[in-house]
């Protein structure tokens, strides 16, 4: 019986520096958990492509915004899609991994999301609010978000923006998932401190919630994070589906908990590659 290991190429950038967040340190934990299983070489996003096919599986994490290297992004796609190499997360995720459409698209079709307007004559859906955000449709890590008042939403050019209120919440919470299979869940009890975390409780209710935008995604094999906002009144909205390349915040979990999610990503990508040969 053969004894090779699958080989991995991790792509992460070590050097990136993102507000509270330590992507360097998370991506050196995770890879080392990751060698316990398979053959492990990391590797800057721009060289993905031209090391990608030595590899059984190529694991996308901390990558930084591709909006940095949009082309090297386009062209890595384009030539896993060609050469048929294994890309976790899989590639059809049509969530942040395609730019903020989906916002719209789950808001048309019933879903609780913060109301989102993307053409002028959608802004009267919009409630009243004292602000409004002003997110790109490619935009990734508050990249060229602004706050405006409502006498200047007639004067945005609507071909790369959305606009949603800036509404009141109480907190932030997060919900991870490996494949469809909800992990652990995180929440930001201060609002102006998103990246100051600590381990959640879910309801039923908040897991169903959750569940629901994971299911919608075309995500087989992958790691996504729904992020959602807690209104005054106590309901939940989708801020953000993440499924490209989603922070972990590992730091902040129990070793237990971590010890349990680094064994379900192990078991998910052994699947994948299983699945793929």
């Amino acid at each position: 019986m053969s004894t090779a290991r699958s080989r991995v190429l991790y792509v992460t950038d070590l050097a990136f520096e993102a507000k509270g967040r330590r992507y360097c340190d998370e991506d050196i934990y995770l890879s080392s958990r990751l060698r316990e299983d398979f053959d492990v070489a990391l590797c800057h996003p721009l060289d993905a492509v031209a090391l990608m096919e030595d590899f059984d599986v190529v694991v996308v994490r901390n990558s930084g915004p591709v909006l940095h290297y949009q082309a090297a992004y386009d062209a890595f796609r384009e030539r896993a899609a060609e050469r048929g190499v294994l890309v976790y997360n899989q590639l059809s995720g049509k969530a942040d991994m395609a730019g903020k459409q989906y916002l719209l698209d789950l808001a048309a079709a019933g879903f609780p999301v913060i109301p989102t307007a993307g053409r002028p004559q959608d802004l009267e859906r919009l409630p009243e609010a004292a602000e409004y955000v002003v997110k790109p449709r490619l935009g990734a890590d508050s990249i060229g978000l602004e706050f405006v008042s409502r006498d200047r939403l007639a004067d945005l050019v609507y071909d790369d923006v959305l606009v949603q209120p800036r509404i009141d919440f109480r907190y932030e919470v997060s919900f991870y998932f490996v494949d469809h299979a909800f992990q652990y869940a995180l929440h930001a009890p201060r609002p102006d401190r998103r990246w100051e975390l600590a381990p959640y409780e879910p309801t039923a209710q908040d897991l169903a919630f959750a569940q629901r935008f994971v299911d919608w995604n075309d995500i087989e094999h992958g790691i996504q994070r729904v992020d959602a906002c807690r209104t005054p009144e106590g309901a939940l909205l989708l801020v953000e589906l993440e499924d490209l390349n989603p922070y972990l915040s590992l730091e902040a979990l129990a070793p237990a908990a971590r010890d349990a999610f680094v064994t379900t990503m192990k078991t998910s990508v052994h699947r994948a590659v299983r699945g793929a040969a």
